[in-house]
This record gives structure tokens, sequence and C-alpha cells, in this order.
């Protein structure tokens, strides 16, 4: 059936209010952390959505110490014997920046100009930084007031599951067979299916934390981490020459090796690159870690040899040095898994295509949830969350886009009915 006016407002405006309230909770994830969930306050989203998902009468509501929250909803009668699928969103915010004391803003019909934030003076919106901004003159843009990032990755995607799930109770014309919710932790730090309870999800399933409106997302990046050890040797700088070994500037130097045009600012598309996100240290020891993703597993393998150069040759040009390389495999480009997978891709653009929107299939220049989960053997495509600049202070999302979303949801679900 086509969703009403009526449906379609009241998505707007449960998707809307529902994200507004999550995005005020603080749920910034750790990866110095040991424990699991790396950081306590998803777990307070956590038991705020366990109680909403309560209200909506879904049931085997789970909310478990390592922080996953797990609900089914019942078939609609008559749709008992479809197959069933999952929803999934991560509750984490990402920890390049600040996510505590998030205040939301809404810029209501935004005309094109540059969009401002009243706590960063320096900062502005345009349509230079986002050209997408250009589609959405007229529309309302929620921002941060620019001292935190907005947490539309993912709350959004959470607000929209939830806000179907809100529409499914209201509306009992809305088919739909049995549906599996599941929020992850830690997803930003690579940790989100670690401890997943893989056999209380259906064997399709779809994560909600694209980007832009529209799009489907099949490919990811094949990812390694890469930790880099430099031992030297301190000596008092008045005393240190021919003995000092510098292990930091040494560390900076074989760093700035680190081909320019292979890094994530001068990169786009298919292009893959090496990303510095740390380097400590003092003369005596440095560490760096970086991280390395293409595509291509290949190109992978030719930057580690690179870096297995590069500690050879520093090695030699600076006797008594001592360089430890470690990579860790991180997670597939998700295509290997879903490239076969053409029921669940071909609904999914069903549903987009339903909710009047152009599909677009866009490789994710990173990873999800569902790149992990299509590894263990649940295929899961990554449908649109509507934001864009995640990460960032400038991060922002269309209110069109929370409304959007869920009516994808409600399509898609009704989709899998007709299989």
């Amino acid at each position: 059936m086509k969703i009403s006016k009526e449906i379609q407002k009241f998505l707007l405006q449960d998707a809307m209010e529902r994200f507004l309230r999550y995005v005020k909770i603080w749920t910034t994830s750790d990866i110095k952390s040991a424990s699991f969930p790396s950081t306590e306050n998803q777990l307070e989203l956590g038991k705020l959505l366990s109680k909403e998902l309560k209200d909506l009468e879904l049931e085997d509501i789970l909310h478990d110490k390592f922080g996953y929250v797990y609900a089914n909803l019942p078939p609609s009668e008559g749709f008992e014997k479809v197959k069933p699928i999952g929803l999934i969103a991560h509750l984490d915010t990402s920890q390049a920046v600040s996510g505590k004391d998030v205040k939301p803003v809404i810029h209501e019909n935004y005309d094109g100009s540059e969009i401002l934030f009243s706590q960063n003076e320096e900062l502005s919106l345009n349509i230079a930084d986002s050209p997408q901004l250009s589609e959405y003159i007229g529309l309302d843009i929620i921002t941060s007031q620019g001292d935190t990032l907005l947490g539309a990755d993912n709350k959004a995607g959470i607000a929209e599951i939830m806000a179907a799930s809100a529409a499914w109770k209201k509306f009992p014309e809305l088919n739909h067979g049995p549906i599996t919710i599941c929020f992850t932790p830690d997803e930003e730090i690579g940790r989100g299916t670690r401890k997943i309870k893989k056999n209380l999800l259906p064997k399709n399933c779809y994560t909600l934390d694209g980007s832009e409106m529209g799009q489907l997302e099949i490919e990811c990046f094949d990812a390694w981490g890469a930790s880099i050890k430099f031992k030297g040797l301190n000596v008092h700088p008045g005393y240190a020459k021919n003995l000092m070994i510098n292990a930091i500037h040494i560390a900076s130097r074989f760093l700035s090796e680190l081909p320019e045009a292979e890094s994530p600012e001068h990169t786009e598309e298919r292009v893959g690159f090496y990303h510095l996100m740390n380097l400590e240290g003092n003369e005596e020891k440095a560490t760096a870690t970086l991280i390395l993703r293409d595509f291509d597993l290949k190109n992978n393998q030719n930057r580690m040899k690179y870096l297995e150069t590069l500690k050879t040759l520093y090695e030699l040009r600076y006797p008594g040095l001592k360089i430890e390389l470690n990579f860790l495999h991180q997670y597939h480009n998700m295509l290997t898994f879903l490239e076969k997978e053409e029921k669940a891709i071909k609904l999914a653009k069903k549903a987009i295509d339903l909710a009047g929107l152009e599909v677009k299939i866009h490789s994710i220049r990173g990873g999800t949830d569902g790149t992990k989960l299509s590894e263990k053997g649940i295929p899961t495509p990554n449908i649109f969350a509507g934001g864009l600049l995640f990460h960032s202070r400038k991060e922002y999302i269309p209110t069109l886009a929370l409304q959007k979303a869920a009516e994808v949801i409600i399509y898609l679900a009704e989709q899998w009915t007709n299989e």
C-alpha cells in the first residue's frame, strides 16, 4: 500500500521528537577502554530505548550487560510465515569530536545561505562544504551548536527504526512479517558485533547507518589497522651527538614518508588511503597508530609492504633503532558476502523507490556493523539514515530524511511479505 500523508506526517513528527531526545544523551565510545561497552553512558540510552520499546508493545526485550538492546515485533495477522528481517543501528557516537551536551538546533526553511553556529563563531556550513545542501533548500536542517557533533551517526537510524515501530503500532493496516530490532554499542570503535547474540538475529538484516537520502550500500573498505612502535635511546641533549636515537623525532620523519596523495583529505570515491590517527611518545619510545583503507585487498597489501620497507630502511639509517610493526585485519569488503544476496538488495531498492527517492548505490568509505554481520553469515546491506558530514562539528541532517528513512523501513517490511 502507499503510505498516506497522515502516516508521513506521523513519521516525521515521531522520528524528529525521538532524534532530538536521543542526541542529548552522551554516548561517545572510547577505543582506549577495556570494558564492554567501552563507556557506561551507552547503557543509559539503551535503558531509555528498552522502555520505549516496551511502551510500543514489542516482545522479548533484552538489554544485556554488554549494552545490546534486542526486541521482536510480532508479524501482522496472516503474515506469520513471512521470513523475518532485522533492523540494526548503533548507540555510540565517534570520539573524534565531543558528543557531550549536544544541543540540537533546527534551521527552518533553509534558504541556501551559510549556516552559522552559536557556540563556534569560527565555524560555518555551506554548500561548498556539502554540495547536497543545495538539494535541501526549503527544508528544515538540524545541526549542533558547533561545539559538538550532532550524533545523526547513528541516532538518526535509531529514531527512524523507533518511528517505524510506532507507526506499525498506530496504523495496523501497515502489514509486515516478524521483525527483530537490535541496537549495538561501540560500532564507532569497531566492536559493534564483538559480543552480539547472533542466535537472536534473523538470517537477513539491514543497518540504518548510511548517509544521504536514497543511498543503499553493499560495498565497503577492506580495513586494516597498523601499530608502529619506535624504540630509541635518550641521552642528555648537551652530550647527544652520535649517541641519541630520538624515537619521536624519527617517528615523525618516518610518517612523513607516507604519500600525501594517499591520505583521507586527498582521496575520494574508490581511492584508498593511509590515515594517521595518533602519534605519541618521547625520545626513548614513540607509538603511531594508523588505519589502511581500500576497496581492493591487494592495494592494502601493497601499503603494508611499503611500511615494512620503510621499517627496514630506517633501522639501517639509524643504528640501534628498533621498530615494531604490527597489522590487524579489521574487516573485509562486505561485497564479498553480499554480491549473491539479490533478493535482499532488490527489496531494499524497491523500498527506496516506493518512498519516492532515487536509489543511489554507494560504496562506503568506511564500515558498519553490517560488514561484520555479513562476514558472520548474516547478509546485512546498509540503508541511509540521512545525515551528512558525520564525525564533525558541521554534521547535519534534513528533517525530511528522518521521515523518508522511516518510510523505507515500512515499505521494506511490506516487500518482504510479498516474497
